[in-house]
């Protein structure tokens, strides 16, 4: 997205105004999660059972708890920036970056736990077959931070939704069926349809580990499978088709629906896609996943090309917004 001299200003809010009032929520709603790191950092055991794999290697664990209090404290800072008179200057890209990093890991998140509270509710498995897995945290720690967390994305959505409607509304105004032809929209086709092809590999795969397929998943994770892990496979699999859906609708431009529908779509998608499978590739090449286990070939291949067709189809939507931001200057794309 690029800013441009027709975007109004974003208004700055009141301390009494509904921004200032979810600036409000979403940093509170933070400071549980830092609470909690910063305690681990510090070293206390806060939530942490005994015989817990994360205290295997507490130099790694501590590392990457003051790695995961830099990020929460991030949203922070978006949530300041969002509100603020000076967030109204920041470049386009360094805004859209974090944000679109956030998005990804929240919306899993936000999509993920309340349905496995509801699968657990109806008398779905919460504990793995195996019977001998190893503790990780008191469940009590999943309740707050996962709350934290949910709560923390339908704020800061918000207001991003708030702020890039007042900075960048005019970009997305209009149905598909009104975009003008461009000389580099059979690029944008090839892109989406390359992309969507790759989509089809982490995108059939989780699907099948939903279904009960344990190809390509490690012993411990097949021992430990839950009605969760069942409804966290089918979450990725619909936020891998949602971004599919965006940046094809994006490309082909055969519809009559707003487009700031397909954008949406390309953005979240596109996120969780890739945000994830950069997530857990980081737990891969630090010798565990997130859940203490040892990822297969399989698996951490499915997580970086995960990352790859995320940052296609992000890509794809950027260099729409920066054609069409061009656009309406009246200069060249």
């Amino acid at each position: 997205m690029t800013q441009t001299s027709a975007a109004p200003p974003a208004p700055v809010p009141s301390t009494r105004s509904p921004r200032a009032l979810l600036r409000a929520v979403a940093i509170a709603s933070c400071l549980p999660y830092m609470a909690l790191k910063a305690a681990w950092v510090a070293g206390s055991r806060i939530g942490v059972p005994d015989g817990s794999v994360l205290l295997d290697h507490p130099t790694t664990m501590a590392v990457a708890n003051a790695g995961t209090l830099l990020m929460d404290g991030a949203v922070v800072v978006l949530a300041l920036l969002l509100t603020r008179p000076w967030g109204t200057r920041v470049p386009a890209w360094l805004l859209a970056l974090p944000m679109w990093t956030a998005t990804g890991l929240l919306l899993p998140i936000m999509a993920g736990y309340p349905l496995q509270l509801l699968v657990g509710a109806l008398g779905g498995e919460t504990t793995g077959g195996g019977g001998a897995s190893r503790p990780f945290l008191d469940e009590w720690v999943f309740g707050v931070v996962y709350t934290g967390f949910i709560v923390q994305g339908l704020a800061l959505g918000t207001l991003f939704a708030l702020y890039t409607r007042d900075r960048w509304g005019h970009l997305w105004q209009g149905t598909l069926r009104d975009l003008p032809d461009s000389p580099t929209a059979p690029a944008l086709r090839a892109g989406a349809v390359a992309a969507s092809l790759l989509a089809l590999v982490p995108g059939l795969l989780h699907v099948l580990w939903a279904c009960g397929v344990t190809a390509g998943l490690s012993q411990d994770r097949i021992a430990e499978r839950t009605s969760g892990f069942h409804v966290l496979e089918a979450v990725y699999a619909l936020f891998v088709a949602v971004g599919v859906a965006g940046v094809l609708l994006l490309a082909f431009r055969r519809s009559a629906l707003p487009l700031w529908v397909p954008l949406a779509l390309g953005w979240g998608g596109s996120g969780a896609t890739a945000c994830w499978g950069g997530w857990m590739s980081v737990g891969a090449l630090a010798g565990n996943d997130d859940l203490g286990q040892q990822p297969t070939t399989a698996m951490v291949l499915i997580y970086v090309v995960q990352m790859l067709v995320g940052t296609l189809m992000v890509t794809a939507g950027a260099y729409f917004l920066t054609e069409r931001a061009a656009g309406t200057r009246g200069a060249p794309a």
